[in-house]
């Protein structure tokens, strides 16, 4: 399994001959390293409704003829846009020929603003769970701190956690941190940060405050074999 980000909240997953693209917001993203039109993604989850995470799907979508997993009121919306979708909502798991996927509860909005400024709500927030091959990923998504990471660690032995340390919208990196203690992952990435002024953070000070060595900050375009 590859794992490599992407900026923001861009996470992909290459496995079992897929490649898994979550919360694809490129066009706009200043800080990731991808090209729409160059993208390919057989599967792609959304955490949430928002623009900077629902970002390119209806294009790369389109394109790649991808499957689109997430929330139901979300996968409803996007499949009046003409989209193979997937819609689960939180608690629920469902095990696809690439890997299961399960949603949590994250503490977030989820919204979709369109250019004629309209509000469409899309369900609630959710993380996400991706288990292949033997190996648990979590993307929180956007969410602030709960206790119940304790018990989605203990569920779900994670290997890799990729955890909002941007503050104002989401957790910062103290709360983040005290997160990481709760899921108690083998390694840690930090995300959500840095692309907007309000989320502006320095991501090493967010790793002295893990414990055990856990931490990994990933450049735009770092990879790892996991």
């Amino acid at each position: 399994m590859k794992l490599s980000y992407h900026g923001h909240s861009v996470v992909m997953i290459e496995t079992n001959g897929k490649t898994i693209l979550i919360d694809p917001f490129i066009t706009g993203n200043s800080l990731t390293d991808l090209k729409t039109d160059e993208v390919k993604a057989d599967v792609i989850i959304l955490s949430h409704g928002h623009n900077d995470h629902v970002g390119d799907t209806v294009e790369l979508a389109k394109r790649n003829h991808s499957l689109v997993i997430a929330m139901a009121d979300l996968a409803n919306l996007l499949s009046w846009k003409g989209l193979n979708v997937h819609g689960m909502s939180i608690g629920g798991a469902y095990s696809f020929d690439f890997g299961k996927v399960k949603l949590t509860q994250a503490f977030h909005g989820s919204s979709y603003v369109t250019e004629n400024k309209e509000i469409i709500y899309c369900g609630m927030p959710a993380g996400i769970l991706f288990m292949a091959e033997g190996k648990t990923i979590y993307h929180a998504g956007d969410t602030g701190l709960f206790s119940d990471m304790k018990l989605i660690g203990e569920r779900h032995p994670i290997d890799v956690a990729f955890l909002p340390i941007g503050d104002n919208y989401t957790m910062g990196p103290e709360d983040a941190a005290y997160a990481a203690t709760l899921l108690n992952a083998k390694k840690v990435v930090p995300i959500h940060y840095n692309t907007f002024p309000p989320i502006k953070q320095d991501p090493q000070k967010f790793i002295e405050l893990l414990q055990n060595d856990t931490g990994l900050i990933m450049q735009s375009g770092d990879s790892f074999e996991l």
